[in-house]
């Protein structure tokens, strides 16, 4: 576990690329599920598992992780999706690739907290996954998917300092919930010497993640109508994280409704009404 700031963003990259990846204990207990099925039955394909673990974002994270590695070294195009990964691994590759993973209530048994606040981000970046699929599909978009995806894993450098850093994740959550006015890339600063948006774009490049993926995660091309979907999704995902009565939530929602708006060419009336019946 790391437990002060690293010198460098190198050195984060360094520790991270390295870094094991555990999942949610219901994606341990669905691959074993799977695992018996296929060597019963052998009718296991990749739909079917990436319906299965689809979300976690800790897993997709992992499963494209290791395929985009494996391409980079063929010299071919990594895929951009997880079903697309588990298509181009092979089930029986997938399954002996994701052997004995481990669970995040494992990994964190000695920090409940830290546990707490890495579900609670995840509980976030779906909620965002779904406010994405639903702005996407509005747009008529044809790569909904990969824009739903994008909003799933835009928070995944979070997690994983959950993960593996777990006091200095907890430091930075407690003090932006004692003070909302605080910016995120302040607190990461000051905290870890470096900001999470940057660490997350290295480590997608030096694991050599789906260039699109890349580019829908990256917030410097934010104008990008699916770049613009992604971060909106992820923006009230975590401006509502308490609650939509939360003052933060109500000082935010304005501004944020009125960009999905214009996003979806809607009255601002009618883009508060879709975004408020995703969670109804």
């Amino acid at each position: 576990m790391i437990d002060q700031a690293l010198p460098t963003l190198q050195d984060w990259i360094t520790v991270f690329t390295r870094a094991v990846i555990p999942v949610l204990p219901a994606s341990v207990a669905e691959l074993e599920e799977l695992r018996a099925m296929e060597d019963a039955k052998g009718n296991v394909d990749a739909h079917m598992v990436s319906h299965n673990l689809g979300g976690d974002p800790l897993m997709t994270l992992k499963v494209l992780m290791q395929v985009s590695r494996d391409c980079h070294r063929r010299h071919v195009s990594s895929p951009e999706t997880l079903t697309s990964a588990i298509l181009m691994q092979g089930i029986g590759p997938f399954f002996r690739s994701n052997e004995n993973v481990p669970s995040v209530i494992d990994w964190l048994s000695g920090h409940p907290e830290a546990l707490s606040g890495l579900l609670k981000v995840i509980k976030r970046s779906r909620r965002a996954a779904h406010l994405a699929v639903t702005f996407a599909s509005h747009r008529q978009d044809e790569d909904a998917d990969m824009i739903q995806e994008a909003a799933l894993l835009h928070d995944f450098a979070e997690m994983l300092l959950w993960c593996h850093a777990p006091v200095l994740a907890l430091t930075m959550a407690q003090r932006q919930k004692a003070d909302h006015t605080l910016r995120s890339a302040d607190v990461q600063k000051e905290v870890l010497g470096i900001e999470l948006p940057d660490l997350a774009h290295a480590l997608m490049e030096a694991w050599h993640l789906p260039e699109l993926l890349i580019k829908n995660t990256d917030d410097r091309h934010a104008d990008h109508p699916r770049v613009k979907t992604v971060l909106l999704a992820v923006r009230i995902a975590r401006h509502t994280q308490y609650g939509w009565d939360d003052p933060h939530a109500q000082a935010a929602l304005p501004d944020d409704i009125a960009d999905v708006a214009q996003l979806l060419t809607l009255s601002d009336e009618s883009a508060k009404r879709k975004i408020m019946e995703i969670d109804s």
